[in-house]
């Protein structure tokens, strides 16, 4: 078979003497191909697969299916200056010489075990490795031979064989390989891919530079190869039966990849990011797109449909035995967590977990519930956008829902809505204003919640007196739910800027990330155009982010170091000072002069990488020209590396001075951004 796409590649493959599905011979023939890395690493030469979903049928003749599973011979051949990697340690390494009497290096892999066509892999490159053995399970963490030597990728080695052995422990079943190879591309399609055996990640998935201190860097890192360790179970040991569960490969996945990480990394708060960074996002993806988790099979036509299932909602929503080396679906999960459930008196469930699940996996879509506190009647839809709702759209589905809900700060007994509406009487309150309810306690269920009036009004008093009384979770979610129903056109805007008064006494950043995303939107030229609201918006905003801009502006100045496993500044202190210094903060504009003076004065000295984007455009925006001068001079540094590039490029254009401006336009600056992307030139209509 010759694969077109890859120049000086040949590829044959031999069909075992039965005709079983690719239980083939694979020959790569001069496997090298060229990427060309971006300009701090030069020419590199490699070769690296990537059969997920339909493209193993590219490489070697087979049923490219996931049910039909196989095992898989490799032998490549290539040039003796290079490596080869497949799913399986090499068993012989030998040479051959061609018809032109060159050398080429033969090198044979074991015989893999009987897995999926899409988790092939071979990679052919000329690589440095590290590695350790956990278990019994070598490790190596293969990548360019500078980054080995300058010790980058020794963080992800560190933490790898942990996570193995914790999912080993949790899961009750042990690592079926030999062998596991991490390879880390300076260019890859995917943050990374689960090919058992040999996984394959874009190089900022694996690699903690120097430069990367006090970034969230190591927390992406730790999820990232958890998430793809976490597949080495849930995807290749047991196998969706076809693309329509994709979700059984991806949403397990996705849940064991924060279990893993929070165990290397206990300092991240588990509950908090998860919330934040996977469930926030997906409720407000998941009211846009009409796509049920599950599809069936006759609904998703050819591989371009199949790229659709790769989405947000799919990677986030005792089997393990039974189904080792096999392929399953969701019912199967389905029968074996119901087999538990027979098993004890603990937990009643309202009907069999098939049909509750059914419920979520099969509709399109997520219920808001509608609680009235007068009559404790809970009532659920479909949540959909209001405001652009047609006559002929059809929004009848409904869920089987757990309810976990609190009463002036007790914990009540779950309970279930199985039904469009239902009457609780325990949820009737009293007229005190300090008889309030609250549902979906730490987003537990993937469901937003619309209060009427009454509880709204008690739950804005008590945040305003006692925050703390509500979880931080559930203060995220609370205010999160209420912009999102003012969006779709549930409440009007003033409900939601009720909850939000009592921000001056919010000290966790995720929830103020959350509230500055609904208010203030990431281009702020929207907000400035609309003259009359930026003055109220400044007066509403500052009085309220004053405590927490002082909290860490005094970190910034005295102790930034404090702030090295601050998971959330790591991720979210730049949007508050951003924030902060738009308003006029004039502390804000202060403390960015004094840090961009501080490094004027002395180009060694590094500006905290926390807040550096937002102290350059903002020590610019505030000063002369010899502030731009400056930033132009380290722009053009010889040693400047590319996001401080782009740090210093979008500085450049925050000066007040149109002539600075001017004199920018003129250069015709037009430069690629790290994502390859064009950077908009500055020109003279920004004046």
């Amino acid at each position: 078979v010759c694969h077109r796409d890859l120049p000086h590649v040949r590829c044959s493959s031999l069909w075992d003497s039965t005709g079983a599905v690719c239980s083939g011979v694979v020959q790569v023939v001069h496997a090298l191909g060229r990427i060309a890395g971006v300009k701090r690493y030069g020419l590199l030469m490699l070769i690296a697969s990537q059969m997920e979903p339909t493209y193993a049928r590219r490489v070697y003749p087979c049923f490219d299916e996931p049910a039909m599973k196989a095992t898989f011979n490799i032998r490549i051949i290539h040039d003796p200056s290079y490596v080869a990697l497949s799913n399986m340690p090499a068993i012989d390494v030998s040479e051959v010489k061609d018809e032109n009497g060159s050398l080429w290096t033969v090198t044979t892999f074991n015989t893999s075990l009987k897995m999926s066509t899409y988790l092939t892999a071979f990679v052919i490159c000329d690589f440095d490795y590290v590695s350790r053995t956990e278990r019994g399970n070598e490790i190596r963490i293969w990548a360019r031979k500078e980054a080995i030597k300058n010790g980058y990728v020794d963080y992800a080695l560190n933490i790898t064989g942990p996570i193995f052995s914790f999912l080993e422990d949790i899961l009750n079943v042990s690592y079926p390989l030999p062998k596991t190879d991490l390879v880390a591309l300076p260019d890859f399609g995917a943050g990374g891919m689960e090919n058992w055996g040999l996984m394959i990640f874009q190089e900022a998935a694996l690699m903690n530079l120097p430069s990367d201190e006090f970034t969230s860097k190591k927390a992406i890192i730790a999820l990232i190869v958890s998430h793809e360790l976490g597949h080495q179970w849930f995807g290749n040991l047991v196998t969706m039966n076809w693309w329509n569960d994709l979700w059984l490969n991806e949403g397990l996945a996705s849940y064991f990849e924060y279990l893993g990480a929070t165990f290397v990394e206990p300092k991240l708060s588990l509950d908090k990011i998860f919330y934040a960074h996977v469930v926030q996002p997906v409720l407000r993806e998941d009211s846009e797109i009409a796509r049920s988790l599950s599809e069936s099979e006759d609904k998703i036509k050819g591989s371009f449909s199949l790229m659709s299932l790769f989405d947000n909602i799919t990677y986030s929503k005792s089997y393990l035995k039974e189904f080792s080396f096999s392929n399953a679906n969701q019912d199967d999960l389905w029968t074996h967590i119901q087999m538990v459930v027979d098993a004890q008196d603990e937990v009643q469930l309202p009907a069999p977990v098939k049909q509750i699940m059914d419920s979520w996996t099969c509709q399109n879509g997520f219920p808001v519930l509608t609680l009235n506190l007068t009559t404790g009647t809970v009532r659920q839809e479909q949540f959909f956008n209001k405001n652009n709702r047609k006559s002929t759209d059809s929004y009848n589905n409904t869920w089987i829902i757990p309810i976990s809900w609190m009463r002036n700060g007790s914990s009540q007994p779950l309970t279930w809505l199985d039904t469009s509406s239902k009457m609780f009487p325990e949820m009737q309150v009293s007229e005190s204003e300090y008889d309030w309810i609250l549902l979906n306690v730490n987003l537990s269920g993937y469901y937003r919640v619309n209060y009427d009036q009454l509880n709204l009004k008690r739950l804005a008093h008590l945040l305003e007196n006692d925050p703390k009384a509500i979880p931080a979770v559930s203060r995220f979610q609370l205010i999160d739910d209420v912009f999102a129903l003012t969006e779709f056109g549930y409440v009007p805007i003033e409900t939601a800027l009720e909850l939000t008064k009592y921000l001056a006494r919010e000290d966790e950043l995720f929830i103020w990330n959350m509230v500055l995303l609904n208010l203030i939107p990431d281009n702020f030229e929207s907000t400035l155009k609309n003259h009359e609201v930026y003055p109220l918006l400044k007066k509403y905003l500052l009085k309220r982010m004053l405590p927490i801009y002082h909290y860490y502006a005094g970190f910034i100045r005295q102790n930034v170091d404090a702030l090295e496993d601050d998971f959330f500044a790591q991720m979210y202190l730049e949007k508050l000072m951003a924030t902060a210094c738009w308003l006029g903060l004039q502390d804000c504009l202060d403390l960015s002069s004094e840090l961009f003076a501080k490094w004027r004065d002395n180009p060694e000295y590094k500006i905290p990488f926390l807040v550096r984007r937002t102290v350059c455009c903002y020590g610019v925006a505030v000063g002369t020209d010899k502030e731009w001068n400056f930033a132009w001079e380290m722009y053009n540094h010889t040693d400047s590396i590319e996001e401080d590039e782009d740090i210093l490029l979008y500085a450049l254009s925050c000066t007040k001075e149109p002539w600075l401006l001017h004199r920018f336009a003129s250069t015709e600056v037009c430069v690629l951004s790290t994502t390859g992307k064009v950077l908009k030139s500055f020109v003279r209509e920004q004046v």
